[in-house]
């Protein structure tokens, strides 16, 4: 067997390993009580919202840096803002901008679910790898993740669908996964929020 068919057996392995661990974790993080009054594609969102510094992010923005796929953010941001854990407000200069925050309700249910969310990831995935292996897991996966990012099929592909707030076709994709574990945005010193300036614009 040559070493690049050796290789592309390993990473389809690899792949289908780090798939099914995924969809383990995610099952188990789905069935807690912490997602009664939410769901977990609801906390998302709300998550993200409070790691923005400016705690305000437009409709694509927010699209880009959730974890989970969603079918349309737009409809989840509605209702999310019926249940009044988020509020929209007017760009300025831009009569056609909306922009999408944290109401206080939405910011206390994001902590209190943040707490316990946190308890639950680290019974998982904690309890599961010593210290030193779940370092060296996130090395590898923010390596893959850098790698994926930087290769010229991805960026062509993002800056064409990029800014469309309904086609969220990935299942994992974030520029901060690797912070989702933190339960309120700031938590250390990788609490680097998701946004960038132009969300305050």
């Amino acid at each position: 067997m040559s070493r690049t068919t050796e290789h592309r057996r390993m990473a389809a392995a690899a792949w289908e390993s780090l798939f099914r661990a995924q969809v383990a974790v995610i099952r188990n993080l789905q069935a807690d009580p912490a997602f009664k009054r939410v769901n977990m594609r609801e906390y998302d969102v709300l998550f993200n919202l409070s790691r923005c510094p400016s705690g305000w992010l437009r409709l694509n923005e927010l699209n880009d840096h959730v974890l989970l796929s969603q079918p349309s953010i737009s409809r989840m941001v509605d209702r999310l803002e019926r249940q009044g854990l988020v509020q929209r407000r007017s760009v300025e200069l831009d009569r056609r901008g909306v922009l999408i925050g944290l109401t206080e309700a939405g910011r206390t249910l994001q902590r209190e679910i943040g707490r316990e969310h946190a308890r639950d990831i680290d019974r998982l995935v904690g309890a599961g790898l010593s210290g030193e292996e779940l370092q060296t897991l996130k090395v590898l996966t923010d390596k893959l993740r850098a790698s994926i990012q930087g290769s010229p099929a991805v960026r062509t592909r993002n800056s064409t669908v990029g800014s469309n707030a309904d086609n969220k076709h990935d299942s994992t994709v974030g520029s901060n996964a690797d912070n989702k574990h933190d339960s309120t945005p700031d938590s250390g010193p990788d609490a680097a929020p998701p946004c960038g300036a132009k969300a305050s614009a």
